[in-house]
């Protein structure tokens, strides 16, 4: 089977899975919900406008609900490879597509498109909420920082949900996968991370974070920030690439 049938086939199974389409949608909602409760922290708009001189994101805070919001794209990701390894269902999808690095690029493919669709509409809904909350606070925003922003939002949430979908594989079980990112992401990024001086800032997730702010100090940048998350997923997705071609299914 050539790589476009193989794309359809996997499509076909993140499709009719209700659990996988339930996570995009908490995806949307967590996002959204969380930037707006962000939003309505600073009740007086003045009062935040005042603290932007001291270290106020406008951008980040009305992107903040990304942080909550990425357990559901990871989520995702972890659960699209691990359903492979219950019941012998990646038996048959070898069987079909027996050169396994092209069944697994179009696994990946198939993770990769619906999040990268779903994160940028996610991020415009939460900036629109965001700034209705924010009111003045948001005023200094240009058009290219809010793009930036939402542009930003889709890679990260994708990258994100690629690095589970690369874990999952190499430890062939969702639930491992799960049980290493998140503790990482809430925990070691924001607790153990703050100890770590300036190597805090090439973790995967708090380097692809530097595009959802309007500001930003340290090594990296937007695009070079996310560059780093995306060679994070890249090595990821490789060790995991190599337990599919040197284990049995």
């Amino acid at each position: 089977m050539t790589f476009v049938p193989a794309l359809h086939s996997e499509w076909l199974k993140i499709r009719t899975l209700c659990s996988l389409l339930g996570t995009l949608l908490a995806l949307f909602a967590a996002t959204t919900a969380f930037s707006a409760l962000a939003s309505a922290d600073p009740a007086d708009p003045a009062e935040a406008a005042e603290g932007s001189g001291s270290g106020f994101d406008p951008l980040f805070t009305a992107l903040s609900g990304v942080m909550p919001g990425q357990i559901a794209a990871i989520a995702f990701g972890a659960m699209a490879v691990s359903a492979e390894f219950r019941s012998g269902a990646l038996r048959l999808s070898l069987a079909a597509v027996p050169r396994r690095g092209r069944w697994f690029a179009a696994k990946l493919t198939a993770v990769a498109v619906p999040v990268l669709a779903v994160g940028p509409v996610t991020a415009l809904a939460s900036l629109v909420v965001a700034r209705a909350g924010l009111g003045e606070a948001a005023d200094g925003l240009t058009v290219a920082q809010q793009a930036r922003g939402v542009v930003g939002c889709g890679i990260y949430l994708t990258l994100m949900a690629l690095l589970a979908a690369g874990l999952a594989a190499l430890l062939r079980s969702g639930v491992g996968a799960l049980s290493l990112l998140i503790p990482f992401i809430l925990v070691v990024s924001f607790v153990i991370g703050d100890a770590a001086g300036g190597a805090v800032a090439y973790l995967p997730d708090r380097a692809g974070q530097v595009a959802l702010h309007a500001s930003y100090e340290g090594p990296l940048g937007p695009w070079s920030g996310l560059a780093v998350t995306a060679l994070w997923t890249a090595a990821v997705i490789l060790a995991g690439g190599w337990r599919l071609r040197h284990r049995d299914a």
